[in-house]
């Protein structure tokens, strides 16, 4: 069986014998979508769910912020932003518009970044500028979160008497789908809001995992956020693997995103295919530029992968970027013994109020590494970061089946999830 995962801007492809191998695909991969993707994105905004048209709700705003995805998010703007600024000024020529792009807890874009994304055009015609949860001095305080947590935002919103955001809706490893709310939380927060949002015990929480928003207390705590600020409209996307738009919903942020999780989970739940030895990746590019962000994959392995002592899962995972957080880096590179099971009990232990940057993805990847071996299929400069955090390096995908055979036994069989990111695993 020839067997094709993502790496970056393109794909490692290689034979495996298909008697012991399951593939799990989400049918987002063989979605036919009935229009092209200016008709999707224009037929959304015409038809917006539990909204007025954006149009007639820029009547009469002078200000207008449009939040938008950075770089570590497919979100394909190029595409998307000229439609929703024609929309605007539809109703409104006059509007000053500003373009927020919602790094979250990311590092800030580079202007080359910000022009391959955008477009040169767009970026020279309008106003964008990154979001930087590190400066105090351009954050409000917007109430206390259902959490406990202070909510800090971007001063910008207070600017604004229009919130409007853009982005696309997936499944995500612990607030259950991408999109919607994420926009602002943790999108345009404080880190200081981030860090109450993403703390240990919601990680731990059982509600807080792939496909499940009703009881999910991250959820909770952004929803509430995106309402406090007033966000009065949003656009999100559907993308298959291939990061072409199928869906969109547009409208009212908890009822649009709502119907647009909905979608998105009854295309790409499948049932999970227990075994020794599981394949997986982050969809390429922009999602496998760092290790950090790899754990996300790793997740829908975890679902998969068998406990006892052979069990291992193979991440592709491009890493240009490297580790993707310094914090990060460090939980692993100074654990003794790499004792992962008693790095994740201490990261339990830490009340909400102690919260750390990177915290959360290593308290997930610590779970993952408790149990599991991983493999990691990388560009050849994070080798040694690889080791230094507990993993094993592949320079191939056919080294790195042969390593895992070598864990679990030539007889292994072999779950195959090429897009990790894209599926909820039952």
């Amino acid at each position: 069986m020839n067997i094709r995962i993502p790496y970056g801007h393109t794909f490692l492809e290689t034979n495996i014998p298909s008697a012991q191998t399951t593939i799990l695909e989400s049918a987002l991969s063989s979605y036919v979508a009935a229009q092209s993707e200016d008709e999707i994105i224009a037929s959304a905004l015409q038809n917006p769910i539990d909204a007025s048209r954006l149009c007639e709700l820029a009547e009469g705003k002078s200000r207008v912020l449009l939040i938008t995805s950075d770089h570590t998010r497919p979100v394909p703007s190029k595409i998307t932003l000229p439609h929703i600024l024609e929309e605007i000024r539809r109703g409104n020529p006059s509007a000053e518009i500003k373009i927020l792009i919602a790094t979250g807890m990311h590092r800030a874009m580079t202007q080359e970044e910000i022009n391959e994304k955008f477009g040169e055009e767009l970026v020279a015609r309008e106003s964008f500028a990154n979001h930087n949860s590190f400066e105090d001095e351009n954050m409000v305080f917007k109430g206390i979160l259902p959490s406990g947590g202070e909510l800090w935002l971007n001063a910008l919103v207070d600017w604004a008497d229009l919130v409007v955001s853009e982005g696309f809706i997936e499944p995500h490893f612990f607030a259950g789908f991408s999109g919607g709310r994420k926009s602002i939380l943790p999108g345009i927060a404080s880190y200081k809001t981030v860090l109450a949002n993403h703390c240990a015990g919601f990680i731990a929480d059982p509600y807080a995992t792939t496909g499940v928003t009703a009881q999910n207390p991250v959820h909770r705590d952004m929803l509430f956020a995106a309402q406090t600020v007033g966000l009065s409209f949003i656009f999100n996307v559907v993308l298959n693997p291939e990061k072409r738009i199928i869906s969109a919903f547009a409208g009212d942020p908890a009822e649009a995103h709502r119907q647009g999780c909905e979608f998105v989970r009854d295309i790409s739940s499948v049932d999970a295919a227990p075994t020794d030895i599981v394949i997986t990746s982050n969809g390429g590019y922009p999602l496998d530029q760092n290790i950090y962000q790899a754990v996300k994959g790793m997740t829908a392995a975890e679902a998969c992968a068998s406990t006892n002592e052979c069990g291992c899962i193979i991440m592709v995972a491009q890493c240009i970027d490297g580790h993707g957080g310094k914090g990060f880096y460090e939980y692993f590179s100074s654990l003794p013994k790499h004792d992962f099971a008693a790095l994740e009990r201490d990261i339990k232990a830490i009340p909400m109020t102690d919260t750390k940057p990177d915290q959360w993805q290593a308290q997930i990847l610590a779970r993952v590494l408790a149990k599991h071996k991983v493999i990691m299929v990388a560009d050849k400069n994070v080798a040694e970061i690889v080791a230094d955090m507990g993993m094993l390096y592949a320079d191939s995908l056919d080294s790195a089946i042969e390593l895992a055979y070598g864990i679990a036994g030539k007889d292994a069989s072999i779950t195959v999830i090429p897009d990790g990111v894209g599926v909820i695993v039952r």
